[in-house]
């Protein structure tokens, strides 16, 4: 094993750092999603050695993110790598093999990137897509493996339900179904493509003729990505994107199959690597010039200083402006990432940081809050009908 410990002043005083940083993830990210995640991340919070052992080794910053680490792991086919160790034995058997395997733990972490894609956000944007003027350019900032660049791939069943402020999630459990609980089986609205194995159920209250929408007709597709991965040609990518899904979460790992299976065959998108304001003006000019170009993000900006993110705001309304016959911004992100966007009135009413409402906007104009992977779908008070409804 192999310890970077040439900045022994921020070693030892990034070790308290690591091990807040991974009990406050345990505490507000894995607690309610992840019993394994919750309890992995607290016992290494309260490790001091180990938190002496990240905090000597890697980077701070991202390189430092308790769900890098976990995946990493996960990824070399570590104990307990389906479910999470559990217990103090279990603990000591998965931290054992971390400190004998480190040298590979760590290779595996500074090559990779905790991003992963959840195709299933395309419940949101498919409406929208839908309405602007055909054919589209697609270009996503901060991709991973273009998975949400193909929304005309996938199968969606939108069930009529109300939104309820204080059970946001409620029937998640149905979301592979699309129903939420009571509601009129004949609500269900199903729109995409036909015989897609990727199949995504939605909660939503939106008007039927706003989600029976033809599918938008796609002809250029381009992602920047930090780590831009290929799923269908990469075995060891898609194992990758695999170990990002967090134990127990059975659903979300069926999507991901699902959604792979359904875009093998189509020609892959053109996806960069590098950081989404450094590569956009140059990927954006090789759009066709007959196609709408829509920008878009999901959860993608989070990581971004809040200068950055205006700086980023900036450069995709001049280069939509300078565009002839302009084009169009689609950003999903949580309220707090472009809080200029949402008034207070417009804001999650549920803001539980185990699972943050996700505000869907049309050129910087909020539309609805949505669920973070996709599971629903609900319009804002005074917000605007989708386009071309």
């Amino acid at each position: 094993m192999v310890v970077n410990t040439g900045n022994v002043e921020g070693a030892a005083g990034g070790a308290w750092a690591v091990a807040e940083r991974y009990r406050e993830f345990s505490w507000r990210e894995a607690r309610g999603r992840s019993e394994a995640h919750e309890e992995l991340s607290a016992r290494i919070g309260h490790d001091q050695e180990f938190c002496e052992l990240l905090a000597g080794s890697l980077p701070a910053g991202e390189k430092q993110q308790p769900a890098l680490l976990l995946a990493a792991v996960r990824h070399l086919d570590g104990p307990h790598a389906d479910l999470g160790p559990r217990g103090a034995a279990a603990y000591a058997r998965w931290r054992e093999w971390t400190v004998r395997h480190w040298d590979e733990v760590r290779a595996v972490v500074m090559r990779r990137t905790a991003r992963t894609d959840e195709p299933a956000r395309c419940t949101a944007l498919l409406p929208l897509l839908a309405g602007l003027p055909q054919p589209l350019a697609l270009l996503e900032a901060g991709s991973s493996a273009g998975l949400g660049l193909h929304p005309d791939r996938y199968r969606y069943r939108y069930a009529h339900a109300s939104y309820d402020a204080h059970a946001p999630y409620a029937d998640e459990a149905e979301e592979g179904a699309g129903r939420a609980d009571g509601a009129d089986p004949g609500a269900e609205i199903e729109a995409g493509a036909p015989g897609s194995p990727a199949v995504f159920g939605c909660r939503t209250d939106w008007a039927a003729h706003e989600l029976a929408c033809r599918l938008p007709r796609i002809v250029w597709r381009a992602g920047i990505a930090p780590d831009p991965l290929d799923p269908v040609a990469e075995p060891d990518d898609l194992r990758w994107l695999q170990a990002l899904v967090w134990p127990g979460d059975g659903e979300r790992a069926a999507r991901l199959s699902a959604a792979v299976e359904a875009v093998r065959a189509a020609p892959r998108p053109r996806i960069v690597r590098g950081d989404p304001l450094g590569e956009l003006p140059a990927l954006a000019a090789e759009a066709p010039p007959e196609a709408t170009l829509v920008i878009f993000h999901s959860a993608a900006l989070g990581g971004l200083p809040p200068a950055r993110r205006e700086e980023f705001a900036r450069l995709v309304r001049s280069l939509l402006d300078a565009r002839a016959g302009g084009g169009h911004w689609i950003s999903h992100e949580h309220h707090s990432v472009l809080p200029w966007l949402t008034t207070p009135a417009q804001r999650s009413p549920h803001p539980d940081p185990q699972s943050p409402l996700l505000t869907l906007a049309l050129d910087e104009h909020p539309v609805a809050l949505t669920g973070p992977y996709g599971q629903s779908l609900h319009r804002l008070p005074g917000a605007a009908h989708a386009p071309g409804s």
